[in-house]
């Protein structure tokens, strides 16, 4: 007697939902994770996620903060215990502003660099490209990202150090500072300011090396004074010292505070103007960069 039997028939596994029937049409995969289209807000996020999580960014700002204030309610302090109630006259009482913020834009400067230049160098770069193709919207999120946060501090710091040495010279007897000097001495220094950051940033953006950028930034607000100085002696050269004196970056700055270091020159708002205009040539410069060079 045999005791053979037939193979018993298995159960088929049941078919995933993405999975073809034979002979029915492909109804295709339903992914559990909703699918969006991306848009510059994604880009704003990710950069400012970048920003706020790397070491470089507290300290440069923190170093930044401690500049401004402290320079500026140290000398503050002595000016103010030295004052006449006629030392002011026509000139801002808020000018001394200026020195905290001349060594703080440094700060400024090197971080407007690293934002960009530094993943150049670890090779983050090619993560935020793969992440986000599209060129144009990096390049613009991160300039966005920097420039409201650099705007943001370089007004909360600039203004608290402007109203306590305005505080200090009114108790010593010094005219109070107008509507158009307090406006021009914390926003418009604050917009100065953070676009000579995002300046920074774009040259950083278009060498692609962090010392190389720096280094190239701090010559290009320092040498234009110490040259002009330089040049003190020479007769000969008395237009080509007074363009660099007057379009340095400092006596910028100091031109809204309307304290400039020559009698010509830019002045009421020009520096604003000029410096912006230096960052839209930047700007297109490393757009233009970017979509022809590889990461």
């Amino acid at each position: 007697m045999s005791t053979h039997q037939p193979p018993m028939p298995q159960a088929s596994a049941a078919a995933p939902d993405w999975q073809a029937a034979p002979g029915g049409p492909f109804p295709g995969y339903n992914s559990p994770i909703p699918i969006v289209r991306t848009h510059l807000g994604h880009a704003l996020a990710s950069e400012w996620t970048k920003i706020k999580s790397v070491r470089s960014t507290v300290w440069t700002l923190g170093m930044f903060v401690l500049l401004v204030i402290g320079i500026g309610l140290l000398i503050g302090t002595l000016v103010a215990s030295h004052a006449e109630p006629s030392d002011s006259g026509d000139g801002n009482p808020l000018t001394l502003g200026l020195f905290g913020l001349l060594l703080g834009s440094v700060c400024v400067i090197t971080l407007g660099v690293l934002t960009t230049a530094s993943e150049y160098g670890t090779g983050m770069i090619r993560t935020t490209m793969t992440a986000c193709p599209s060129r144009a919207r990096v390049l613009t999120a991160k300039a966005i990202v920097f420039f409201t946060l650099a705007f943001v501090v370089t007004l909360a710091a600039s203004s608290l150090v402007a109203m306590a040495q305005a505080s200090m010279l009114q108790d010593a007897g010094v005219r109070p500072p107008s509507g158009a000097e307090w406006f021009k001495a914390t926003v418009g220094i604050s917009l100065y300011v953070a676009l000579l950051g995002l300046f920074s940033l774009l040259v950083g953006s278009v060498i692609r090396h962090s010392a190389g950028a720096i280094t190239i930034m701090i010559g290009l607000v320092l040498a234009p004074l110490v040259i002009a100085l330089f040049m003190a002696g020479s007769s000969s050269l008395v237009n080509v010292r007074e363009w660099l004196l007057e379009y340095s970056i400092p006596s910028q700055m100091a031109v809204l505070y309307a304290n400039p270091l020559t009698g010509s020159g830019p002045s009421g708002w020009d520096p604003l103007w000029i410096i912006l205009g230096m960052t839209v040539v930047a700007y297109a410069g490393a757009y233009a960069l970017l979509e022809k060079r590889d990461v």
